[in-house]
């Protein structure tokens, strides 16, 4: 794979359960370095999608490529390279968490036992405890320390913080991507897919949106940050039909209204000012708050 070979690649990627499409002409592209999201509800295609790329379901229709190859004819090449969670985790009941994680070891040619024992103390895994003693989330923290220590050059995470506590997602997931871009080697990249997205917020660098199996909107963090603003405004009196072409959604409540704005803020809050309101306030949306309003993002996709 050169420079400039995307990690992971799909195009028109289709794939159907009997007459159902799960997957819906998807596509996307995954650059090297980059910690990527993959945003839907559940049943949105998502975990279809990530079977594609590792050949644990074969496109009905399009193509995948991961760092280039094709996951179906060079899977050991491909799986070889790359560290898997699934939203769905097991392991050998009658295991320890230090067989098992010997026993995973043992397949890769690399092994970070500084990274293991890091993370192990870190999140208090007794290394002599039998898997089928721990909780779902113990089981979770597990897995992605499994995933970690052979410094993947691919990290593909699917719904990794469903069975943590809410307390500590975010400090976990930061921990865990912290030391898997923290490890030596080549650029380190990520696909996570999640409908939970207020943990990965400042994580995500480009994202992907979909909806029964389709794109709604793909653009860089930043970018959608700067694009997508909600405005609040107050009055003292009840104002006159408001003209807000271009606004995205309004909401009112009394005196108050709420506004979401797609790359037009600046016009917007121009022609509220001559209103002479209470206030106003201009703020970016988070990646969490453009999910939500997605569905009427449709019309945003330029």
């Amino acid at each position: 794979m050169n420079d400039d070979t995307p990690v992971i690649e799909i195009k028109d990627l289709i794939r159907r359960y009997g007459k159902r499409e799960a997957v819906n002409g998807l596509t996307l592209t995954v650059r090297a370095g980059r910690c990527y999201g993959l945003f839907g509800r559940n049943g949105a295609g998502k975990t279809t999608t990530i079977k594609c790329l590792l050949n644990l379901l074969r496109p009905s229709s399009g193509s995948v490529r991961v760092f280039g190859l094709d996951p179906e004819r060079e899977e050991v090449a491909v799986k070889g390279r790359l560290s898997y969670v699934p939203d769905a985790v097991a392991f050998y009941p009658w295991m320890t968490v230090r067989q098992t994680l010997d026993y995973l070891a043992a397949f890769r040619p690399r092994w970070n036992r500084e990274t293991e024992a890091d993370l192990l103390a870190r999140f208090r895994l007794e290394a002599g405890q039998k898997t089928a003693h721990l909780s779902k989330g113990q089981r979770t923290q597990l897995a992605l320390v499994a995933a970690v220590c052979p410094e993947p050059e691919l990290l593909l995470l699917d719904e990794p913080t469903s069975g943590l506590d809410p307390i500590v997602r975010r400090e976990f997931i930061e921990t865990v991507i912290g030391a898997y871009q923290a490890s030596g080697g080549g650029p380190r990249t990520i696909l996570v897919s999640t409908h939970l997205i207020s943990e990965f917020e400042g994580l995500i660098e480009e994202f992907t949106i979909i909806e029964e199996g389709r794109e709604l909107l793909t653009m860089g963090a930043d970018q959608a940050r700067e694009r997508f603003r909600k405005i609040r405004v107050r009055f003292e009196q009840p104002p006159p039909a408001l003209e807000l072409a271009g606004a995205l959604e309004v909401r009112q409540e009394g005196r108050e209204y709420e506004i979401l704005a797609n790359g037009n803020s600046e016009a917007l809050v121009e022609r509220l000012r001559r209103l002479a309101p209470e206030e106003v306030r201009c703020e970016s949306l988070s990646l969490e708050e453009i999910f939500v309003a997605s569905r009427v993002l449709r019309s945003a996709k330029a």
